[in-house]
């Protein structure tokens, strides 16, 4: 009965061992996972960023695939390279060259460039003024870092009024600032600058025809840029369309160049005054036909109902209110809606039969003498602002010589028109 109870209270006993045991065991497990937390998940790559504490938020970066900008043939516009001298070539690029500020185009022109009757070629100190124009991105920007340069281009109001005062000025029509008698490279000069936009507006839609007219004329390239390029295409065909309007069915190439080169000048006011000589058109044409035929014949063998052929100076073209019709459409902008406005109340509008109206301005013998008024009216305002703008941009003393060097020209160019 005593080893019975015994041997039950040994097992007892070794029941609440394992128990014990087992329960012990149950605890520093359960104790381990509490006291070690798993570990973080990472955050994969491919989250959202943390948003930005910046006001307004910057835009997220869209990656743009960028168009290849179009180039034109090598090519286009071959008949506005026109050739001078090396001498004067190295001249006027050394002269451009020369300005630190970024110029886009520049052209040299006038008779320091291309040969004029009754401006003969003089000794150096004698010699015609170089003109220039520069056609820059932003007008105030290169006003500051030209006058940082040159200083001595700019009168003193200018200099002392700043950069925005250029610029503003500049904006007036036509657009542009001269600085005139100014020594570079040996010679005198003067440049006007413009912006691109201004002098490609003009060259297309003729609001001023004060840059397009110049451009009418044979001038020199000093740095080309593609988009004038391309708009003074345009320009020179424009201006090949009204002169052939304004002629009748036979002339020379002479007469045809000679009513190109004259647009610019109807309507200018210094025409009127002892400022510019009545004969330029005239000796410009006589001393520079070659470089006329040169920036207008290729373009002439484009145009409908014109003839002319490759080695002669006479030019015919047909004259049928449906031929002239084609050139009329095409005109400037601002020169069409000057017609326009002539043409209403002379016979139906527009709107009743568009072809019968363009017949009927085509038709209309009066024709020239509407195209020479209506240009004569786009002319006038901004060749008169320029002429005022002029007393700012140079100054009284400079403003006074460059007077008086005009009244020379005139009275040497009316000398040589009597005696020839």
């Amino acid at each position: 009965m005593l080893s019975t109870t015994l041997s039950s209270t040994r097992q007892a006993s070794t029941r609440r061992l394992q128990y014990l045991t087992r329960s012990l065991t149950t605890d520093s497990t359960t104790s381990q996972t509490v006291l070690t937390p798993p570990l973080p998940l990472s955050k994969p790559e491919t989250s959202k960023p943390r948003q930005s504490r910046l006001y307004p938020r910057p835009r997220p970066a869209v990656l743009h695939k960028r168009q290849a900008l179009p180039t034109l043939p090598p090519s286009f516009g071959r008949n506005q390279v026109l050739p001078v001298p090396d001498s004067t070539r190295a001249l006027l690029e050394d002269i451009v060259g020369s300005f630190e500020a970024p110029i886009r185009y520049a052209f040299a022109y006038g008779s320091g460039v291309f040969e004029q009757a009754g401006y003969e070629k003089q000794k150096d100190e004698d010699r015609p003024m170089l003109d220039f124009i520069f056609a820059v991105t932003h007008s105030d920007h290169w006003h500051s870092i030209n006058m940082q340069q040159h200083p001595g281009h700019y009168p003193l109001h200018a200099r002392v009024l700043g950069s925005s005062f250029v610029s503003k000025t500049q904006e007036l029509s036509p657009g542009l600032w001269f600085n005139a008698f100014v020594p570079m490279k040996g010679v005198n000069i003067k440049y006007g600058v413009t912006t691109v936009d201004t002098l490609c507006a003009d060259l297309l839609n003729w609001r001023t025809l004060y840059l397009a007219g110049r451009m009418h004329k044979p001038l020199r390239i000093i740095k080309d840029d593609a988009r004038v390029r391309l708009t003074q295409q345009v320009n020179l065909t424009s201006a090949l369309r009204t002169a052939l309007l304004m002629l009748p069915g036979s002339f020379t190439q002479r007469e045809l160049f000679s009513a190109i080169a004259g647009i610019s000048y109807s309507g200018d006011p210094r025409m009127m005054l002892p400022a510019e000589n009545r004969g330029k058109v005239e000796n410009m044409v006589s001393r520079q036909e070659d470089q006329f035929r040169e920036l207008y014949w290729r373009l002439a063998q484009g145009l409908p109902g014109v003839r002319w052929a490759a080695g002669s100076k006479s030019v015919e073209q047909d004259t049928s209110s449906h031929a002239r019709a084609a050139h009329l459409k095409k005109l400037p902008e601002e020169l069409l809606k000057c017609v326009h406005q002539r043409a209403e109340g002379r016979g139906p509008p527009r709107e009743a039969d568009e072809s019968a109206y363009w017949l009927r301005i085509a038709g209309d013998e009066e024709l020239p003498l509407i195209l020479h008024s209506e240009i004569s009216k786009i002319v006038r305002y901004p060749a008169t602002v320029q002429s005022l703008k002029g007393i700012v941009s140079a100054g009284m003393t400079k403003s006074l010589r460059y007077s008086v060097s005009k009244v020379n020209k005139w009275w040497k160019g009316t000398s040589f028109s009597s005696s020839s």
